[in-house]
């Protein structure tokens, strides 16, 4: 449980390799368990928490030039569109997904940033933008407490960056 309006941030570690586009494994480790305590001030006896299932995966990529390129990875079916110098090495991309835990029937609002920027020990640079869920609209826990969704955005390679790269992104969840 955290302060007022019970918000609790949770960060998805998206793991990205520019040549080998593919998430990192393993559980998340930057996500918040709650204590199932009740929050006083606003009398909700369920705090909010987030859990990452599945973690955006661009697939396996290659640039064929120096002028960069753009994967694209929808969140509402996973899909994947390639364009610029991007070549297709095969496998399947995954939009992220994740689940929110509260109190049955309650209004929550998500909130991620648009873009994510991040640096290979080597110097290249890329960048996620277009960062967005599948919600649309109000989005309200069900009748167990639980809400799903997907997020999914453009990965853009300018020039000719290799290396490892991962990003951690926040996304936060609070009552409305």
């Amino acid at each position: 449980m955290t302060g007022p309006g019970h918000k609790l941030r949770a960060l998805a570690a998206l793991g990205l390799l520019p040549l080998l586009l593919a998430a990192g494994e393993g559980p998340c480790l930057l996500c918040k368990a709650t204590d199932g305590a009740t929050d006083k001030s606003t009398g909700h006896d369920i705090p909010l928490s987030i859990e990452i299932t599945t973690k955006l995966d661009f697939s396996r990529a290659a640039l064929s030039h120096s002028g960069g390129g753009q994967i694209e990875v929808d969140p509402s079916n996973g899909s994947r569109r390639m364009n610029g110098g991007i070549v297709d090495l095969g496998g399947s991309a995954l939009a992220g997904t994740a689940i929110v835990r509260g109190e049955p029937g309650r209004l929550v609002r998500i909130d991620m940033p648009t873009t994510a920027r991040m640096t290979s020990s080597t110097g290249g640079l890329v960048e996620i933008a277009d960062l967005r869920t599948s919600l649309i609209g109000n989005s309200r826990l069900d009748q167990q407490g639980r809400l799903d969704f997907s997020f999914g955005g453009k990965l853009i390679i300018r020039g000719n960056a290799s290396g490892t790269f991962r990003a951690r992104i926040p996304i936060t969840a609070q009552y409305e």
